[in-house]
């Protein structure tokens, strides 16, 4: 019997992890919980989303369509759309790849499970553009991606036991767009190589959990330090981390929400943070998220 809705669970992911800009992501526990409805109404219609999101160009819908092009199905005219969030938006925590690898997903559930995690990678990369956070989003845990001749190719990466994933969040979104715009044009050979060998030491270092490898391993000389100026409060929340004790500190994406990893439970540590910023940074958010590893599934 052919399925009339599909429910899908998708995670947030942090991208780039310090030196691996556009190219690392990570799956966290905390998601978005999409349904796609087929309907007899011929009309495309939503449920808990915001108004200026309930259009064509609703990412859900745009993954969703896309998938059943690659299907070569026709798109159905009668679906609805529901949303619920958890995962921030424009935060840099991954909203935008999540939505769009629930649309692919719901439409692959409701049309036999056809599509592989490589092939949902492949649709939803090309309306993301970079497959960092899709990879992540559709796979689970810590992945390295890249782009050979339009086609994406992920690595899956172990991530040890021991760390822990607190995110820091701020009151205020901030756009790729604006974030990319102050990042330089050009990098020189010493920049790149720092940023290449950073980033392949960052990988192992992460399985092994070593904690003095991973912290000087997330450094980069690509981005993170252009987009901290574009985030008021950032050295205040990575002071009052540091002084708690933990393996190290990052943007997340391109921010302007941090990863703390840690080797402190995540529950107990984003309680202490949040007491320690929550004079200076009242409005800010500190979320337990932990490191996800089972990627967009169907419930």
């Amino acid at each position: 019997m052919e399925k009339k809705s599909a429910k899908i669970r998708v995670p947030a992911t942090t991208a780039n992890l310090g030196p691996g800009f556009d190219s690392f992501g990570m799956a966290l526990k905390l998601y978005n919980y999409i349904t796609v409805e087929l309907t007899e109404n011929d009309e495309l219609t939503f449920k808990n989303v915001s108004k200026e999101y309930c259009t064509n160009d609703n990412l859900v819908y745009q993954g969703y369509r896309a998938a059943m092009e690659y299907m070569k199905i026709p798109c159905e005219e009668g679906l609805c759309i529901q949303i619920e969030h958890q995962i921030p938006i424009c935060r840099g925590l991954g909203s935008s790849a999540a939505l769009l690898v629930a649309g692919v997903k719901a439409a692959s559930e409701l049309h036999g499970g056809a599509l592989s995690d490589e092939e949902i990678i492949v649709i939803a990369t090309k309306i993301e553009g970079h497959p960092d956070n899709i990879a992540a989003a559709v796979k689970g845990g810590l992945n390295a991606s890249m782009m050979e001749e339009g086609k994406a190719y992920t690595v899956r990466y172990d991530v040890h036991d021991s760390i822990h994933c607190v995110a820091v969040v701020p009151d205020f979104q901030l756009s790729t767009e604006l974030s990319r715009s102050v990042l330089p044009k050009q990098l020189d050979y010493p920049s790149a190589v720092y940023n290449i060998s950073h980033g392949a030491v960052l990988l192992k270092a992460m399985e092994m959990g070593d904690e003095e490898l991973i912290d000087a391993a997330l450094r980069d000389r690509l981005h993170q330090d252009y987009r901290k100026s574009l985030i008021p409060g950032y050295e205040t929340a990575e002071k009052a981390a540091r002084e708690l004790g933990i393996i190290t500190y990052a943007l997340s994406g391109a921010g302007p929400t941090q990863l703390v990893l840690t080797k402190q439970d995540s529950v107990d540590f984003a309680a202490k943070l949040i007491g320690k910023i929550a004079g200076e940074l009242p409005n800010w958010k500190v979320i337990a998220v932990d490191i996800d590893t089972e990627g967009a599934v169907a419930l």
